[in-house]
């Protein structure tokens, strides 16, 4: 008997969750607590671990976050809370953020602010109301998000769980076989010429080699300079093109699309090929609805899509082009039984930037009360390729100008971008409204991440309705370890 189409998603959304969970093999299970008397108030629980994947038939091992199941991350239904009991597996320090999420400064999830990181076979509850959309979780210690240390956040809504609606999360980012400390060394220190002292070495096959064009973000020629560094593979749903996670799914059937980029240095165009899509919401917050093919995502962006298929059997391919390359990656959608061919990891050509005439096509669905700003504070974006380094006002952290706000206040911040690099901007704790672009406002979109790019200004607004500190960064992960983070701290 066929199955109806309320069984087909409800069948769909356990092959997915089984899709986000066999490639967790954890291999470092000795300073692990028993799970079932540690935190045993929580619903969940997630270990921090190591786990071996193959990338492109090459073995690799990995940092895992995820449940004793294997579910990599936590979905939440309406109204449950985030009662979480992170655990860490590893021999080392870490500390995981709730990427999205608006708890208490003491829960964010970060150890600037007095707060230590978890040390090896520590476990620490998280216990918070939930916000709804799509979110996601990383680590904020040195380059291990970098390394996979990140895992989707998705908290679904009462309207989301009655729709016909098939939900599909892909889970975006790049990936070095070579350890993320020794690329940063060598992007500090490249000579003149643009090549680092163990550039050979970055070549081999295997391993990383850093941009040969367009090094000074203070360029004559004035180009923009897209990426920092090439990556040994993109992937989606821990998997490449070359053996793509293949999702089922229903002739003519309505899917949604949960695209998160956890990349560490990478922003993408997320392409549909040949269907159609209407966006709802951005870093989980609805928006108006906005129809395209192709949309750009920042590095840390979140973008939910609904896809109409069509009623016949076919394969619709989502592919992610990394901007500026032709690098790309994906999942495949696919009817059942329609046989599914094998895509390039290059796409036929390069992509442009990732530019910022969508975001000014997007309106919040709930945008922030019509009030006026109490305080504007402007930060510059400064930096360049050589020497590699990043700040904001001048200065790197922890040295830093702290925005200071207070209580109940609506305050605006202009991001000044004055290198030839985009930066993607995170403000944690707060979700905030986009309100101006070179200083032409318009009502835009609800974020908590947005991307400022070169030689610009980018303006959002947020209510003081948080009380703590907060970092404030660039989401480019080598970006950040250079120096580009400051805080908003209440007063």
């Amino acid at each position: 008997m066929p199955l109806s189409r309320r069984e087909f998603i409800t069948t769909s959304f356990a092959i997915a969750m089984a899709g986000l969970t066999r490639d967790i093999s954890s291999n470092a299970g000795t300073l692990v607590p028993n799970l079932a008397t540690n935190g045993s108030d929580t619903k969940y629980r997630l270990l921090v671990d190591r786990r071996d994947i193959e990338v492109n038939g090459r073995s690799a091992n990995a940092y895992s976050l995820a449940q004793a199941d294997g579910t990599r991350g936590v979905f939440l239904n309406p109204g449950e809370s985030f009662s979480v009991a992170l655990i860490n597996g590893l021999n080392e320090p870490t500390i995981v953020h709730w990427h999205g999420q608006t708890p208490p400064s003491n829960q964010d999830g970060v150890d600037q602010f007095g707060i230590a990181a978890l040390g090896s076979g520590e476990q620490r509850i998280y216990n918070f109301p939930a916000r709804p959309g799509t979110h996601w979780m990383h680590s904020h210690v040195g380059f291990q998000a970098q390394d996979l240390l990140a895992a989707p956040l998705i908290v679904r809504t009462n309207d989301e769980v009655r729709s016909d609606t098939q939900e599909v999360t892909v889970f975006l980012e790049d990936f070095l076989f070579r350890d993320p400390n020794a690329v940063m060394a060598s992007l500090q220190e490249l000579n003149q010429s643009g090549q680092s002292d163990n550039a050979s070495q970055s070549a081999m096959p295997g391993m990383s080699e850093m941009k040969p064009m367009d090094m000074s973000s203070q360029s004559p020629n004035g180009r923009m300079d897209f990426n920092d560094v090439n990556f040994d593979a993109y992937l989606a749903n821990n998997r490449t093109l070359s053996d793509p996670d293949i999702i089922r799914v229903e002739h003519g059937g309505r899917v949604r699309l949960r695209v998160i980029n956890g990349a560490a240095s990478t922003n993408f165009h997320v392409d549909l090929g040949s269907l159609r899509g209407t966006v709802v919401a951005v870093d989980g917050d609805a928006v108006k609805p906005l129809l395209g093919s192709r949309f750009g995502l920042a590095m840390a962006q979140r973008i939910d899509i609904i896809v109409e298929l069509p009623k016949g059997s076919g394969v619709w391919p989502i592919v992610a082009v990394r901007e500026g390359e032709r690098d790309q990656t994906g999942v495949i959608l696919a009817s059942t039984g329609a046989k599914v061919n094998k895509l390039p990891n290059k796409a036929s050509r390069s992509a442009g930037p990732v530019a910022f005439q969508q975001e000014m096509q997007l309106s919040a669905l709930t945008p922030l009360a019509d009030r006026p700003v109490d305080a504007s504070h402007t930060l510059m974006l400064k930096g360049s390729m050589h020497p590699y380094s990043w700040s904001i006002n001048g200065k790197q952290w922890p040295e830093r100008d702290t925005v200071k706000v207070r209580a109940g206040q609506r305050v605006a911040i202009t991001f000044h971008n004055m290198t030839m690099m985009s930066h993607p901007m995170h403000l944690h704790g707060h979700h905030f409204q986009v309100i101006a672009f070179n200083g032409k406002a318009f009502p835009g979109a609800m974020r908590d991440t947005i991307l400022v790019p070169p030689m610009t200004k980018v303006t959002i607004a947020f209510d003081a309705d948080n009380p703590g500190q907060w970092l404030l960064h660039c989401h480019n992960d080598y970006h950040m370890a250079a120096g580009m983070m400051t805080d908003v701290a209440y007063i």
